[in-house]
């Protein structure tokens, strides 16, 4: 499938992109950039002093720069500022960058020519992905410059398994290596689109994870014998949230017909709060969800480019601003990791809950022999370092502060630093829900002879056990916890059987 970039892109979008669609280009974007790429030329003529095109960069924003070396100054700024360190960004993480990245080109106020727009399409097309590490940035530079290096046949990138130099990559899809124009260097390194890509991709994975989150907590519920009656609908429509309702609906849905629950009804008056709010806090987490989800669709539809060029070649525009500043991201995806943070200590709560012999009312920590079997005792240590982790990453970065480019640049909001920590954040709340899982799983092993689960639980019992067996000490348990996180990742919670 071919997604058609018009007028600009959603983080649907993006994050499809990221996971291997295609991109093209309307005929009226296509008209929109070479438009822009007219009006930096005309610049370039008429000698009108303008950042980046006419001048240096950052605190040299006052040196003019002459024609004869405005192409050098593209060049150079990629070369200068490819100072990433660290590991490499994954494959899918670049591909969102480079899709956010064209998006933001396709507003034709960059001034790029299309055969950038072009060649940064055959990447994606060919699957050749430039190598971007991942630290070093305190706002956008140093990703987007190794991404540019790719261009001009320099810095490396990947295919599968294989590495190709610049020039290598670009000859194995049918590409030469570019020149870059006035302007063209410093548009390639600019712009909001590292951040944007990366909070793209990560608006998709915690879809995910919400779903899996509410589905993965039913199983707990059940084998706890939950108390229903605190998630009917009109005791939740007591606190208007659309998100306390989707999950309270959720609930209701894949437990209907348990028997487990019916067997427990009034048992207690109510449940701890790990049980009891689960609307609450995963609802929560939808709430903030669709806030963030719409900020970064305000973002692709805006123009983050410094500058922006407007106007028409016979009365060009430049236009000096901040739009490549982004703490609205940063502090979205401060928000959303501090949302993720708590949903996951939350299910590591009902985790403890399962395995410990004080409130589960099942043997010691799930084992079928408990004292010479440990059964998931440790896994519970698991998820409360990771829990812990998250509790440190939920730390904004937007903050951070810092002070770059000899006082030219005294305010930072951090937005990729951001992003980046909120993937660490959705990576360790990943497997904290694939152990609360795999202890639901052994838990319903050992309710089996009590009373039926729920159609509902039963897909997802059913879906587990086809992927993993009962634990019983007979092998490391590490095994089991990383196959369930990929059963997560890789699949959508099983649908509630009508």
């Amino acid at each position: 499938m071919t997604l058609q970039l018009d007028r600009s892109l959603t983080w649907q979008d993006v994050a499809a992109i990221a996971k291997g669609e295609d991109l093209a280009l309307s005929d009226a974007t296509w008209a929109r950039i070479g438009h822009a790429a007219e009006i930096v030329d005309r610049l370039v003529e008429t000698g009108v002093r303008a950042y980046g095109i006419t001048t240096g960069v950052g605190a040299l924003s006052e040196t003019v720069v002459d024609r004869a070396s405005q192409a050098a100054l593209s060049r150079n700024i990629l070369f200068s500022h490819a100072c990433g360190v660290g590991p490499l960004l994954p494959r899918e993480s670049v591909r969102a960058i480079i899709a956010a990245q064209i998006g933001n080109f396709a507003h034709g106020h960059s001034g790029v020519r299309p055969v950038v727009i072009e060649t940064l399409l055959a990447l994606l097309r060919h699957d050749m992905i430039p190598e971007v590490p991942s630290g070093g940035s305190a706002g956008y530079l140093t990703h987007n410059a190794h991404t540019a290096l790719v261009l001009i046949g320099a810095g490396w990138a990947r295919r599968g398994d294989r590495r190709f130099s610049g020039r290598a990559a670009l000859a194995e899809i049918g590409r030469k290596p570019l020149v870059p124009g006035a302007k063209e260097g410093l548009s390639l390194v600019n712009g909001t689109a590292c951040s944007t890509g990366l909070l793209a991709l990560a608006l998709s994975r915690a879809a995910h994870l919400l779903d899996w989150a509410d589905a993965v907590a039913c199983l707990t519920l059940e084998a706890a014998g939950a108390q229903m009656a605190a998630f009917d609908e009109a005791v939740l429509a007591l606190r208007p949230s659309r998100g306390i309702a989707t999950v309270g609906r959720a609930l209701r849905q894949r437990l209907a017909g348990s028997s487990l629950i019916a067997a427990s009804c009034g048992r207690r008056t109510q449940d701890a709060l790990s049980l009891r709010s689960i609307p609450h806090a995963h609802g929560a987490a939808r709430d903030l969800f669709d806030q963030v989800a719409a900020t970064v669709d305000r973002e692709l539809a805006s123009v983050t480019d410094n500058p922006a060029v407007s106007g028409s070649p016979e009365a060009p525009v430049v236009s000096s601003q901040a739009h490549a500043v982004a703490p609205a991201l940063a502090l979205c995806a401060d928000g959303l990791a501090i949302a993720l943070a708590q949903l996951s200590a939350m299910s590591e709560r009902r985790l403890d809950r399962l395995v410990n012999p004080l409130v589960s009312g099942l043997p010691p920590f799930l084992a079928s022999d408990a004292g010479s079997q440990s059964g998931f005792m440790i896994a519970q240590y698991t998820a409360a370092a990771l829990a812990n982790e998250n509790r440190r990453l939920a730390a904004p970065a937007s903050t951070d502060g810092g002070i770059t480019s000899g006082l030219q640049e005294d305010f930072l909001a951090h937005p990729t630093a951001a992003a980046l920590k909120l993937h660490a954040v959705l990576d360790n709340a990943e497997q904290i829900l694939a152990i609360e899982f795999l202890a639901g799983a052994q838990a319903h092993d050992l309710l089996a002879e009590r009373a039926p689960r729920a159609p509902g639980t039963q897909a997802l019992y059913a879906l587990m056990r086809d992927q993993i067996p009962p634990y019983a000490d007979d092998r490391p348990l590490a095994d089991d916890m990383a196959a369930a996180r990929a059963l997560i990742r890789e699949m959508a919670p099983p649908a509630v059987p009508v």
